[in-house]
C-alpha cells in the first residue's frame, strides 16, 4: 500500500503518541539565533530565572510549532514516503509554555482525509505535551498533502 493509502486507512483514528523530544536551552538558542528572536525570555537564563513568571527561560512557541510536522510524520510512520507536503496549520495556540529541559511528544488524530490531485490531503487534530506538565503546550490542526 502507498503512503497516501496509508492515511486514508486511518481517517478518523486517534494514533498512540509519539516519542519523547528534548528541548533544552542549546536547541532554544540556536531556534532563537535563526529566528532571530532573541528575547530574553527564551535565551538569558539569569534574567529569566530572576524576572520571568515562568521561573527560567522558555521555549518559543513557534519553536514548539516547528517540531510538528516532523514528529506527526513519525507517528504517520511517513518518513519514507516519496512526498509530503506541509500544507499550512489552523487553529493554533500554546496553553502553557515548554520550560528549557524539558520533553515533548505529540499526540495526533487523523481528523479527515481529503482528495486532491496526485494524492490526499489530511487534517491532523495534534496536541504536544511537556513531560509532566498539566497543560498542553501546542494544539491545533496541520494539514499534510501526501503523495500517491
Amino acid at each position: 500500500m502507498n503512503h497516501a493509502g496509508r492515511i486514508r486507512e486511518l481517517s478518523g483514528e486517534t494514533l498512540p503518541p509519539g516519542r519523547w523530544i528534548a528541548v533544552n536551552q542549546e536547541r532554544i538558542d540556536g531556534f532563537a539565533t535563526v529566528t532571530e528572536d532573541t528575547q530574553w525570555i527564551h535565551v538569558d537564563e539569569e534574567r529569566a530565572a530572576a524576572d520571568s513568571p515562568f521561573g527560567g527561560t522558555v521555549a518559543h512557541g513557534m519553536l514548539t510549532l516547528s517540531l510538528v510536522p516532523r514528529l506527526a510524520l513519525e507517528v504517520l510512520e511517513l518518513l519514507e514516503a516519496p512526498l509530503v507536503i506541509n500544507y499550512g496549520f489552523n487553529r493554533v495556540r500554546f496553553p502553557a509554555p515548554v520550560p528549557a529541559g524539558s520533553r515533548v511528544r505529540l499526540h495526533l488524530k487523523v481528523a479527515g482525509v481529503e482528495e486532491v490531485k496526485g494524492g490526499v490531503r489530511a487534517s491532523l487534530e495534534f496536541t504536544v505535551e511537556a513531560e509532566g506538565g498539566e497543560r498542553p503546550v501546542a494544539v491545533g490542526e496541520l494539514l499534510l498533502q501526501v503523495g500517491d
